[in-house]
């Protein structure tokens, strides 16, 4: 039997930063983290693009506008106190024809709103700061944006977390809720208080406390193409104009800390849970309730989830993936794109009554357990500030 004040599910860069925050808070309080794989982060927290994003994407009255532009300085902040890799080489928005010039204006409004640095320019100022880039008369530069080694990050925050007294504990797994506590297959733990962070696993667990009874989480497969060109072969990250209906950002060129690029992702519907290649981890009851999830969006949903599905799946060629990159910026050439890096699934969440897909963070609690169901991306880059406000709605609710 295990007691303590505080227990947190799930180890990714969410689970960690919130374990942190109720420690630092709390002093003598007791948190215990658990995580189910042998290490943390080794799902979507270390399989992400590694962006630090600005924060302008986001409509002002939501979380996302509000923790990014904190989050993105105070992880950067966080990386440079730490001497970790960090690449501030800033992000272009290119607009494909003049058509995209409204949708250029609406993220600036959006920028200026939320407070992030944005700057229209010209395309000849674009081509000054990536001479590839193909834009059509203007585009956005992002000069914040930035990227680290997700990997690297979360094991600087686990790190830290077991200094300042968290006990992390890999390796065990979550089973059910248990009276005062829940059962683990390390055995029971008594808590204070339960703090659901586990990602593609929120959902059910919320369940079992009573939560999520309109929302399940849909995976999608994110994969990422790596570019054989050398360091420096661009620089700077090159997107395009987003569709704002959907919380995905469209095929782009994302440089690593170390200079090199790569393109993706992809938003491909997967089947179950951890579908990372194949038939890993497969759940035979998991795909029957996803796939019959995703055969009803193909005739209800509030968005065109037959269009998106379908044109996702395209994006396991490799020569349509570049071929989609090639948009962007001049000098694309397939051979230079062979190797796939480690696909990561976005658990995005579902309203099941509404029949649309979520785009902001979404948390549901009481006065004895808090559910963070929807923590997808730039969750990554805002983990700091809204580890903050968990721990800040946590506290009201225990009052």
């Amino acid at each position: 039997m295990i007691d303590c004040d505080f227990l947190v599910i799930g180890g990714g860069v969410m689970g960690v930063s919130v374990a942190r925050e109720l420690k630092n808070r709390s002093g003598g309080a007791r948190v215990v983290l658990i995580e189910k794989e042998d290490d943390c982060g080794l799902h979507a927290s270390g399989r992400n693009s590694g962006v630090l994003h600005a924060g302008f994407y986001y409509s002002a009255d939501s979380l996302k506008a509000r923790f990014s532009r904190q989050g993105n300085v105070l992880l950067t902040e966080y990386c440079e106190s730490k001497g970790l890799k960090i690449n501030k080489c800033g992000k272009l928005v290119a607009a494909r024809d003049e058509s995209e010039w409204p949708f250029l204006d609406e993220l600036l409004k959006r920028g200026k709103a939320n407070g992030v640095p944005l700057h229209d320019i010209t395309e000849a100022e674009a081509k000054r700061i990536e001479p590839r880039v193909k834009t059509r008369g203007r585009a956005l530069l992002s000069p914040t944006t930035s990227s680290v080694d997700p990997r690297e990050v979360m094991q600087a925050m686990k790190t830290d977390a077991v200094r300042e007294g968290v006990g992390v504990r890999v390796g065990v797994r979550y089973l059910q809720r248990a009276e005062d506590g829940v059962s683990t297959s390390a055995g029971k733990i008594r808590a204070g208080y339960v703090v659901n962070v586990a990602g593609l696993y929120a959902d059910k667990i919320g369940k079992d406390f009573g939560f999520s009874k309109d929302y399940r989480i849909l995976p999608f497969k994110g994969l990422y193409l790596y570019s054989e060109e050398p360091p420096g072969a661009l620089r700077a990250h090159i997107y395009p104009v987003p569709d704002l209906r959907n919380p995905f950002l469209g095929v782009h060129f994302t440089l690593t800390p170390d200079g090199r690029s790569k393109i993706g992702p992809t938003a491909i519907p997967a089947f179950w849970r951890e579908q990372y290649s194949a038939l890993d981890n497969f759940d035979l009851g998991e795909f029957a309730e996803i796939v019959a999830r995703q055969l009803g969006l193909f005739a209800f949903s509030n968005f065109d989830f037959k269009r998106l599905a379908f044109e996702e799946i395209g994006k396991y060629s490799r020569s349509k993936l570049v071929s989609l990159a090639s948009a962007l910026i001049e000098g694309v050439r397939l051979e230079n794109y062979k190797k796939w890096g480690k696909p990561g699934i976005r658990a995005q969440l579902l309203n099941i009554k509404e029949r649309k897909l979520e785009m902001d963070f979404v948390l549901e609690g009481d006065g004895a357990s808090m559910h963070v169901l929807n923590a997808v991306s730039p969750a990554f880059t805002c983990a700091i500030p809204f580890a903050r406000h968990i721990c800040d709605e946590i506290a009201r609710l225990r009052k």
